[in-house]
């Protein structure tokens, strides 16, 4: 499970070295000790929201659900945003819904501090081939429709660092991207080929657009950060020129809608996917199982769609 950094300083010298030493303990498993120490922070800064968290994730390892409960809505508490996404912790031991799980500000701590080794981590370490199984896919969309695969305005939605629109190379005419995390949006500028990058969630961003005015929207591995995707396809209908291309990929689940994963990362089911297709009127051309990433060497299940308005 990605994190966002959760180390600052509380404002004591001594707690901070302490909190390192736990977060140490944690991270080689050894929980009673992360658990120990993460405590004797507390005692010298209550108020230190990473401590709390580091805390309830200890005792939840440790199978004490009540305590991990307890200190986890502390560091909420203190953390209402959650940058430190505790809310996720808090869903897996059963306190909040799944589709509560995660929030922008924790996205947005997680990809602005992943911005500088992203897509490194992601080629070398996960083998991801998003991007380029996307456009792969709409070559072959685009094959039998007999049509040709170069675009008009096409929207990039959680562009991260442009990775899409390099794949797609000269296939459109502009390209528009949205992403939560200001630290990626920055990469991807220096891409040099955005019209234009926003800083906003991907519904607010659809949002704003005008209607019918897109021929491709694109989303590569952006919905396992969101739970319900019923606002993401009536907005991408609606922006979408008639025969306009709606393409994606999910984390595949097995059952009918969509559930959070250990991973902490959301996954979609099929009948899921193809009934969102059918009540906002596209038509499905492709929907089918691939993989874009590995998870320590283990291909991770997915799907890849391209749907037309």
């Amino acid at each position: 499970m990605l994190l966002p950094p959760s180390f600052r300083s509380s404002g004591d010298v001594l707690a901070d070295r302490r909190y390192e030493y736990a977060s140490a303990a944690f991270d080689g498993r050894d929980f009673e000790a992360a658990a120990d120490l993460a405590r004797q922070v507390l005692e010298l800064a209550p108020r230190f929201a990473p401590a709390h968290a580091l805390l309830g994730r200890a005792l939840a390892e440790l199978g004490l659900h009540d305590e991990a409960v307890k200190a986890l809505l502390g560091a909420l508490d203190l953390e209402p945003e959650d940058v430190l996404g505790v809310r996720l912790d808090l869903a897996r031991l059963g306190t909040l819904p799944a589709a509560e799980a995660m929030t922008g500000s924790y996205v947005r701590a997680l990809f602005d501090e992943y911005a500088p080794k992203f897509e490194r981590h992601l080629t070398r370490s996960l083998a991801y081939r998003g991007p380029e199984l996307i456009v792969d896919a709409l070559r072959r969309a685009c094959a039998r429709q007999i049509r040709d695969d170069r675009f008009g305005l096409t929207l990039d939605l959680g562009c991260g660092t442009g990775l899409m629109g390099q794949a797609l190379g000269g296939q459109f005419a502009s390209i528009v991207g949205a992403d939560l995390s200001p630290r990626m949006l920055e990469r991807a500028e220096k891409t040099g080929l955005y019209e234009s990058l926003h800083e906003t969630d991907l519904v607010s961003f659809l949002k704003q657009r005008a209607d019918a005015e897109a021929d491709l929207v694109v989303a590569a591995d952006v919905f396992v950060y969101m739970a319900s995707l019923d606002d993401v396809f009536r907005e991408a209908h609606r922006v979408l020129r008639r025969e306009g291309l709606f393409a994606f990929t999910v984390q595949a689940y097995e059952g009918e809608d969509y559930a959070l994963g250990e991973d902490a990362r959301y996954a979609h089911g099929e009948r899921y996917l193809h009934k969102l297709a059918a009540s906002n009127a596209f038509t499905t051309v492709i929907l089918e199982p691939v993989s874009t990433r590995e998870d320590r060497g283990v291909p991770v299940p997915g799907f890849l769609a391209v749907l037309q308005r």
